[in-house]
């Protein structure tokens, strides 16, 4: 039997060489699925760098960033906020939230510091064996539900502004994939994949993957596709997910949604100041995670308009230029068709 158990070994070792050989594709066939990029990579998956469409920069879906406004600078605090729910909840977190918390440190390291030199051994040599205090049991009950108060009562207020959303103006579908983000405004028409834009010196950029401009926005942030949304209009996100969890996130506009698969939930905001702003999916969602930002540029009415023509969209209630065509091409033999005679009275006379 052991004879046996070692022919077998020997035989498996033998094939799996020539196994491995058989299933190695050639040389050429490999060259050939690496040098195209995963679809929506690029503006033209079918031209390199230099043939794509050269980008002007201060136009619609290509203004140039704000320093400061909209992205990340440096600083410790909140982000600039630019919608109604966020100027509220920054103006609670600043001027409530960061006063009552510097209040609360400061007195109980203060009656830290008093214990500690009022009680200490030295002017305490016989302690008090006092273990009940009546009034100050109910203070240190009542302090503490009333900051709660103080603090539920603002935090329910902005709860209730934030899931109230008045009447959109313009509904997006934002689907999180596995690494990018895709937009659809299904009242104009308009669809499209959005994808981080990487590095001119970065190794794993293809050739027809357009390279990051310093005008386009910071590195890891910058998009080949921003979403546009006018200003000054209510806009609704209804955001799911195709595969795993994804978030969200638009520091200055107050948003982090998740996205489920299989499942819409819903965020607005009303955006007022044209600008462009950055974010990114907040919730970990497979390896290249920190490679899925989020570009929002904010335009007037008329400038939208133009970006929803420019992307073959149309706007709400008008027929797609597709449609209405083969619609004009069936109405003109209706139009020359002669009408049918009423009775037979009319029929007779127009015989």
């Amino acid at each position: 039997m052991r004879l046996i158990g070692w022919a077998i070994a020997l035989a498996a070792a033998g094939l799996t060489p020539a196994a491995a050989g058989a299933q190695a594709p050639a040389p050429s066939q490999t060259a050939a699925t690496t040098a195209t990029p995963p679809a929506g990579t690029a503006q033209d998956a079918t031209k390199p760098d230099a043939a794509q469409p050269a980008i002007v920069y201060g136009s619609v879906g290509h203004a140039i960033p704000t320093p400061g406004i909209g992205e990340p600078d440096g600083r410790k605090g909140l982000q600039y906020q630019v919608t109604p729910i966020g100027e509220e909840a920054a103006a609670f977190h600043n001027n409530w939230l960061l006063t009552l918390c510097a209040i609360i440190s400061v007195f109980v390291l203060a009656l830290l510091l008093f214990a500690i030199i009022r009680f200490r051994r030295g002017a305490n040599p016989t302690p008090s064996r006092n273990s009940h205090n009546t009034m100050i049991e109910v203070v240190w009950t009542l302090v503490p539900v009333l900051i709660l108060v103080s603090i539920a009562i603002p935090s329910i207020r902005l709860l209730r502004h934030q899931y109230s959303p008045p009447r959109a103006d313009v509904t997006v579908k934002v689907t999180g994939h596995q690494w990018y983000w895709s937009y659809e405004l299904p009242d104009y028409g308009v669809s499209f994949d959005s994808y981080m834009l990487k590095e001119a010196n970065d190794p794993t950029r293809q050739a027809n993957q357009r390279a990051r401009d310093p005008r386009d926005g910071p590195p890891l942030l910058a998009v080949d596709n921003r979403l546009v949304i006018p200003a000054g209009k209510v806009v609704k996100f209804i955001v799911t997910a195709d595969d795993v969890i994804h978030s969200f996130a638009m520091p200055a506009f107050w948003i982090k949604q998740d996205a489920n698969p299989g499942q819409l939930h819903e965020t607005w905001a009303k955006v007022d100041r044209p600008g462009v702003y950055f974010g990114q999916c907040s919730e970990l969602c497979g390896a290249r995670h920190g490679f899925m930002p989020i570009a929002i540029e904010v335009v007037p009415q008329a400038q939208f308009d133009e970006w929803v023509g420019k992307n073959g969209g149309h706007m709400p209630g008008a027929q797609p230029a597709a449609a209405a065509a083969p619609a004009a091409a069936t109405a003109a033999p209706a139009a020359n068709a002669t009408p049918e005679p009423a009775t037979n009275q009319a029929a007779n006379a127009q015989n």
